[in-house]
């Protein structure tokens, strides 16, 4: 149950999304507020650090920290649908506006390569990157039905390539200006009339002082989407969870200030202005490698590298994209907001495929009606972006007062004042997203119409779809995971799947009782050990005959329970369901099949502790075979017992 990842793979996850927009957010912001650009988008990246803070203090009280969890927590289920709406606009843009722009950068090195082969083709950069998108798009939801370990595989290798090209680029940008040195971009503002919008009809809203540098920093606010990725793909962080949640949040940090804060200023000090909007306003980086110091020959492969590692992370950013939403919509369907056909489980991969294609639907659609036009899907991508971050920071900062547990991580900047710890950093956060949140609705046109349209339709949904619940399904709102299971005739038979020296099994039967299984992964080194979570179906006389292979209610209820320790501890779990017409021979049949070296059980509410261990040790052995020597373990407050067989 679960395969956990690492915190480079967490971040190759989330750096799919956030690093992939060095590749189109220049060319956005620079069309929106002028030359100026590159100043805000470095702002916004250093901004970003505030809301990963957000994100990683929500995460530190919900395993599943996503906006829909931490608002609906904090301000109810109204509130959590219509944010779980408007983050869902993000999502269905992010793939999209990312494989949109890998196709513009193919095509544009194709028509740039053709005459160099004398081929006379000549692509239309639009309707290229249509089907290049939807090919990227269909090749990432293939590898997402096959689960997160699979996807975040590619985008490690993604992000490794990526970092090659990086540090290419940075050196010979660096080269460029230490031979031909050139002055930073200013900072006056030069708004386009389309990045003003609705602004030009009140007076008073003149885009200039702290009006100004507030539109101008929310036209550049889409350089840090992506960050509710961390949320979702916190829960597959192997541990220490909350210790790998904050280093995959400096990688992420580090990285993405470096790219694309670094990549916005050379182009606008490199590039030529004669041509750096009108010929590389949707592929900076190719005019970028184009504009730098060497030979033609050395520049065209310079540039043939850079749109190869832009197409293959500006792709991987579907990737996250589908990763993210499919967290959301998971979160909806546990909650009964979904219906629950939609939680169906791949039989091979085990993944949630009808939500998956239902994201990858709506992306292909998205793709085919921008119809290739970056700087569009640009525009409207801001609204989910702001709103979902707005929603989440003023949810956090309520649970301060409604929550006061104590948390792994807190956002800096908190004074105790009257017995009461105020949060002043989120405070300011949230203050400076709600500003920029308001300015968007008057300055993006595109955002504000396209995102209300599509979040009113979501909330739409989901409320019909919860209602539709209610009144057909009483258990609506169970939360109980789907699982799939496997059947055996002979327990031997799944010993050689273990691949680790070392077994443990972990007796588990009552949900409310599981001290021991935390005690267990707590001392658990998954490097070396598998730990297997064991219960026992009790049936006598015919009930065992032809027994059904599917979890009722109350197995289902506790292998839930047993899933959310398991990725609270950031540690995989294998379980194990047997069919027996005695519990304790169940348990030593089961120990000895896997070839367990350690039993751990709970403290029974019916034998004593000494009871328990004397009726395993005669079981153990009336069914010794060649087994090694096993150690029982009987775990709970307080207390333990243990014997060695």
């Amino acid at each position: 149950m679960l395969s956990f990842i690492s915190f480079w793979r967490a971040s190759a996850i989330v750096l799919c999304d956030l690093a992939s927009t060095a590749y189109y957010i220049g060319g956005i912001v620079e069309t929106a507020v002028g030359k100026s650009a590159p100043w805000f988008i470095l702002a916004v990246m250093m901004f970003s650090y505030t809301i990963r803070a957000v994100y990683m203090e929500s995460c530190s009280m919900f395993v599943r920290g996503g906006v829909y969890k931490v608002v609906k927590e904090a301000m109810g289920g109204t509130l959590a649908k219509l944010s779980a709406s408007a983050l869902m606009f993000d999502y269905v843009l992010t793939g999209p506006i990312s494989a949109v722009s890998a196709g513009q950068y193919l095509a544009g090195l194709l028509n740039a390569l053709f005459p160099h082969f004398r081929i006379g083709w000549h692509l239309d950069p639009g309707w290229f990157s249509v089907v290049f998108a939807i090919a990227a798009t269909l090749y990432f939801w293939h590898e997402n039905i096959k689960g997160i370990h699979e996807s975040s595989d590619k985008a490690l290798k993604i992000m490794q390539l990526t970092t090659v090209m990086a540090v290419v680029m940075m050196a010979w940008c660096g080269l460029t200006l230490w031979l031909h040195p050139a002055r930073l971009p200013p900072l006056t503002l030069n708004f386009s009339p389309e990045a003003l919008g609705w602004a030009t009809k009140f007076g008073w809203l003149k885009p200039v002082g702290a009006v100004g540098v507030v539109m101008a920093f929310g036209h550049s606010l889409l350089a840090m989407s992506g960050e509710e990725s961390l949320a979702q793909v916190y829960r597959e962080i192997e541990a220490p969870k909350m210790k790998n949640l904050e280093r995959t949040g400096l990688v992420i940090f580090v990285y993405s200030m470096l790219l694309t804060s670094l990549v916005s200023f050379f182009a606008v000090m490199i590039i030529p202005d004669s041509v750096r909007l009108s010929q590389y306003g949707d592929n900076l980086l190719s005019g970028l490698a184009m504009s730098v110091v060497g030979p033609h020959w050395a520049r065209l492969l310079l540039q043939v590298f850079v749109v190869g590692v832009g197409v293959v992370i500006l792709a991987g950013a579907s990737n996250t994209s589908i990763v993210g939403a499919n967290g959301v919509l998971n979160r909806l369907a546990e909650d009964g907001i979904l219906v629950d056909w939609f939680r169906g489980l791949h039989k091979k991969y085990g993944t949630t495929h009808r939500l998956i294609n239902l994201i990858v639907g709506l992306q292909i659609a998205t793709i085919l009606l921008c119809r290739g036009d970056v700087y569009m899907l640009g525009e409207a991508y801001a609204f989910g972006v702001i709103w979902s971050f707005v929603f989440k920071t003023l949810a956090v900062m309520v649970l301060r007062f409604k929550d006061r547990r104590p948390r792994e991580f807190l956002v800096p900047l908190n004074i105790e004042a009257g017995g009461v710890e105020w949060p002043i950093g989120l405070a300011l956060i949230f203050l400076a997203l709600l500003a920029t949140a308001a300015m968007n609705l008057i300055t993006k046109k595109v955002a504000t119409v396209s995102g209300s349209i599509f979040t009113a339709i979501f909330f739409g949904m989901f409320l019909y779809s919860e209602h539709w619940n209610e009144r057909r399904h009483a258990n609506a709102h169970s939360s109980e995971e789907k699982f799939n299971l496997r059947e055996e005739n002979d327990l031997a038979q799944i010993r050689g799947e273990f691949k680790k020296e070392r077994r443990v099994l972990a007796a588990v039967r009552d949900p409310n009782n599981l001290l021991h299984l935390n005690k267990a992964l707590d001392e658990l080194n998954s490097d070396t050990t598998e730990l297997v979570a064991f219960t026992s179906r009790i049936r006598t006389g015919l009930g065992l005959v032809d027994e059904a292979v599917t979890m009722d209610a109350e197995e289902q209820r506790l292998f839930t329970k047993v899933l959310e320790v398991a990725e609270k501890h950031g540690k995989t779990v294998t379980p194990m369901l047997v069919v027996s017409n005695d519990p304790f021979y169940a348990i030593v049949q089961a120990a000895q099949a896997v070839g367990a070296s350690e039993v751990v059980f709970g403290v029974s509410t019916k034998l004593s502790a000494e009871d328990q261990l004397e009726r395993l040790a005669m079981t153990w052995g009336s069914l010794q075979t060649d087994n090694p020597p096993v150690r029982l373990r009987i775990v709970g407050a307080g207390v333990e017992h243990a014997a060695d067989l």
